[in-house]
């Protein structure tokens, strides 16, 4: 993979703006402003109360310092000293190099509307900016990103010919799978017939997406004709979707059995209870009349040996794939399956980017982007929103997921969130800055998000200072109940509550008659992978038998249901990972479900 950094402004002193990835297939990844937004020392927190300008005589001077903080990763900062600046009322000599900046630290923080702003206020006021094209780029993403795909590809459309070509089609080959409308996608073949990149991105949609039928078949055969793509490639290839009486399923996990040593053996001993919680799962299918065969292959812990197990040709034969667990890995295995169309299932992430756009790929657990949105649900209707909330969240990816997707829903229902943090659980400046100064009298609840250990006991340091009688709530994640730090009595506080996707109900008959079986095969009691190993495979395998290997719009419609061990599994509206979400309260000793 390389990098390409561009340098687009007028002078040397301006920072790189933007950064793309040019992967295998001669697409790039478009990411703002020259950084990877999940990279904590660059990115700022979306939504976090902007500081005020600082009062200064020289505009000059402030816009020096803007530029400054605006290559440090200080966007919020910078936002504040530019968007002033970049008024036609302030008269400043630079103020559309202003409007441009402070619209690429408004894009950083993913603030798209006020991006957007920027950008229009930029070209009605400015338009002979001489540095335009940077502009109408930036414009096409902002716009992307607010699914408003009409402008963006308008707005690419006006660059000049030949002007950042490559990534223009780029930004348009990462966006344009995103839509999931079919009348999305012939309204804008309509306008831009022209358009390769949106013609190859549509047949990809139809031919590896699951929308094709044969009614598109015409339209198919014109793409290929008028924009020369590969036949052989964009035809659809028949598949069967007659049930079978019985289905193989290849189970592709990092074994490592190359190396026997101790060390390796005990750090994948989380693997060969996910298997072994799969081999359950398939005795009590056989048992129900529903045989299918595992096929179990070593992935090892790189993608060198998964990619030589893809190369292996009865793996297009199989019904189900499930696995691996690391993220590289899982990468490839999804695009495996999109391709042989064949439904791949990730026992273990919460990354929802794995598997948006594909409609082969399922996560067996919620995203933190889901957890997120169910949590904001419980919260607000709980808690009420009449005062603003607090929102705390450790600077990792899916934890940004998650806040992010929390802020959205529990504002986009008539809430607010007041302040919204982020820290490194491992340094102690940036837990305190974190936990300094919160109105926590004044809020609604406290959110914070992250499962390094040291969070609990610090929180409940920090929550437990507040008198009881005014305390508010604290939410937090179901790993804290694992945590040997924290002792039950902390725990079991009134005011504190827990969102905890693993839940399951150690005392119900399914995880009692589960336990017993794996002991009289294991002779140890049932992990936590395990557990999930078993419940994976009783569902997805149940529902090759229900309805066929290509059982997707059943999932969709199918809505919630029991699980044999967990609280249930919800695949409803096309999502592609779970959408239950216990939310728990530990009362008496005793998890008490509350949604």
């Amino acid at each position: 993979m390389a990098n390409f950094a561009l340098l687009s402004t007028q002078e040397s002193a301006f920072p790189a703006l933007m950064l793309f990835s040019f992967t295998r297939h001669n697409s790039f990844r478009w990411l703002v402003a020259g950084l990877l937004l999940s990279a904590p020392s660059l990115a700022q927190t979306p939504g976090k109360p902007r500081p005020a300008a600082p009062p200064a005589a020289d505009p000059a001077a402030r816009y020096r310092t803007a530029k400054t903080q605006l290559d440090q990763g200080n966007n919020a900062a910078a936002l504040a000293q530019l968007e002033p600046l970049a008024q036609p009322s302030a008269r400043f000599a630079r103020a559309a190099d202003a409007a441009y900046l402070a619209a690429v630290a408004a894009a950083r923080l993913k603030q798209w509307p006020e991006a957007e702003q920027l950008l229009n206020l930029l070209r009605t006021e400015y338009p002979t900016y001489p540095n335009m094209p940077d502009a109408l780029l930036l414009q096409g993403q902002v716009s992307f990103e607010q699914e408003d795909y009409d402008t963006a590809l308008k707005t690419l459309a006006a660059l000049p010919a030949g002007k950042f070509a490559a990534e223009r089609e780029g930004m348009k080959a990462t966006y344009l799978p995103r839509i999931k409308e079919r009348n999305t996608w012939l309204r804008n073949l309509r306008r831009y017939p022209d358009d390769a990149t949106l013609a190859r991105a549509y047949a990809d949609r139809l031919v590896f997406g699951g929308a094709y039928t044969d009614a598109d078949q015409g339209q198919l055969n014109d793409l290929i004709t008028k924009f020369g793509l590969d036949r052989n490639r964009y035809t659809p290839r028949p598949r069967t979707v007659a049930k079978k009486s019985s289905y193989n399923v290849a189970v592709l996990l990092p074994f490592e059995l190359n190396d026997p040593s101790w060390q390796t053996v005990r750090k994948n001993q989380f693997v060969t209870d996910l298997y072994a919680g799969l081999r359950l799962a398939q005795d009590s299918l056989q048992r129900a009349g529903r045989p299918l065969q595992l096929f179990a292959y070593d992935t090892g812990a790189d993608t060198l040996a998964l990619k030589q197990v893809l190369a292996l040709p009865e793996l297009a034969g199989m019904d189900l794939l499930i696995g691996p667990v690391y993220k590289s890995g899982a990468k490839l295995l999804g695009r495996y399956a999109r391709e042989h169309q064949i439904v791949c299932v990730n026992p273990l992430s919460q990354d929802a980017d794995l598997v948006v756009d594909n409609p082969w790929h399922y996560l067996f657990s919620p995203s933190t982007a889901t957890q997120g949105r169910v949590a904001a649900q419980f919260a607000l209707t709980s808690f009420g929103g009449g005062k603003p909330g607090v929102l705390l969240h450790e600077d990792s990816k899916d934890d940004a997921a998650f806040a992010n997707t929390y802020k959205v829903e529990y504002e986009s229902q008539g809430g607010k969130i007041g302040l919204l943090r982020r820290f490194n659980p491992d340094v102690d400046e940036s837990l305190s800055a974190a936990f300094a100064a919160l109105d926590l009298p004044n809020a609604s609840h406290l959110m914070v998000f992250s499962d390094n250990r040291r969070l609990g006991p610090y929180t409940f340091t920090q929550w437990q200072q507040q008198p009881a009688a005014t305390r508010v709530p604290l939410l937090a994640p179901g790993s804290w109940l694992e945590n040997p730090r924290l002792d039950v009595s902390q725990l079991g506080m009134a005011g504190v509550y827990f969102i905890q996707p693993k839940y399951y109900d150690e005392q119900g008959p399914g995880f009692r008659r589960f336990r017993q079986l794996y002991l009289q095969r294991q002779h140890l009691p049932p992990s936590l992978f395990a557990s999930q190993g078993f419940e994976l495979l009783m569902y997805f395998g149940t529902a090759l038998f229900q309805y066929g290997p290509a059982f997707q719009a059943n999932l969709s419609s199918a809505g919630a249901t029991p699980g044999v061990i967990f609280d249930g599994m919800n695949y409803s509206g096309g999502a592609h990972d779970n959408q239950v979400v216990p939310i728990v309260k530990l009362s008496n000793l005793e998890l008490q479900v509350l949604r």
